[in-house]
């Protein structure tokens, strides 16, 4: 059985560790505000640049005139996963559920004898895919010095997948990301990017669905400026989604932390009283025997 000044030490402990999750809960609310603001307006833009993209990828077709992120290499041998994380922990099973993801994707196709290669996004993607895919690793982003996401960030990011792409290095890619719902959702999601992939849905939802127009110039040059943009954009997108994720599980999982620090907080004074109470009622008892004894 611990002693009086174990128990105390314990318990002094955890209201230190209490007041730290607390902090770190008030600060990524904080910044979660602006980050769900920052993923939120890039949506609506997201998915317009998309509609027009597939409205002129459906008129394009499968045609040798196509560009070549349209129309792909004609192969799907080689696959690049981008596998973007966070720097950071401490925000529950957001990193671990991307990493998941990613993990079962390569799996599956290194079963059907493809070849897998791999680019993480942020340490925690790296340290989570080491030990089994390590292997397959050919890069790694450093955003540890990036406080807040910016569209050059991820034109790096796609200006590296495409000179790759350009070199033949691999046939098609993949982004790893979380969409960010609410707080206490957030949804692992995969997205391919190269060759890009026509929504038909979001062709014939889209305000100009039913209107004909004639392009200058033709719908192939446009493409062929439009889709490396695309690529960045869906990267830029991701990593939007991604700061909001972080931060509303962060938040979530240090809520969750300081309502468990409180309930050991009282079990522990409890158990304090208890001990405390059992001494003094031992000395009692010393004390009475004694002045029997006399």
């Amino acid at each position: 059985m611990p002693s009086l000044k174990d128990l105390k030490n314990r318990i002094e402990s955890v209201k230190s560790t209490r007041k730290i999750t607390k902090a770190m809960q008030m600060v990524a609310a904080a910044k979660l505000r602006r980050a769900q603001e920052a993923a939120e307006m890039s949506r609506p833009y997201a998915e317009r640049f998309n509609a027009v993209m597939a409205k002129l990828a459906a008129s394009v077709g499968d045609s040798d005139s196509a560009p070549r992120l349209l129309r792909g290499t004609g192969e799907d041998k080689v696959h690049l996963l981008v596998v973007m994380t966070a720097e950071r922990g401490l925000c529950g099973g957001f990193n671990s559920n991307i990493a998941k993801l990613a993990r079962t994707e390569a799996e599956s196709l290194k079963a059907h004898g493809k070849t897998v290669k791999i680019i993480t996004v942020g340490k925690k993607g790296r340290d989570a895919l080491k030990r089994d895919l390590g292997d397959l690793f050919i890069d790694h982003v450093d955003m540890s010095g990036v406080k807040n996401i910016g569209y050059d960030d991820a034109q790096a990011v796609a200006k590296n997948l495409l000179d790759r792409f350009d070199k033949g290095e691999f046939d098609v890619a993949k982004i790893f990301y979380s969409k960010f719902q609410n707080v206490v959702s957030q949804i692992p999601t995969v997205q391919q990017v190269i060759p890009f992939q026509v929504d038909e849905e979001a062709a014939q939802e889209s305000p100009e669905a039913g209107v004909v127009y004639d392009y200058e110039p033709d719908e192939e040059a446009i493409l062929a400026d439009l889709l490396p943009r695309g690529v960045a954009t869906a990267i830029f997108s991701g990593l939007l989604e991604n700061g909001a994720s972080e931060q509303g599980a962060r938040m979530s999982a240090m809520d969750n932390a300081t309502r468990n620090a409180g309930e050991m907080i009282d079990k522990l004074t409890i158990e304090y009283n208890r001990s405390r109470q059992a001494v003094i009622t031992n000395e009692l008892i010393e004390i009475i025997s004694g002045a029997e004894a006399l």
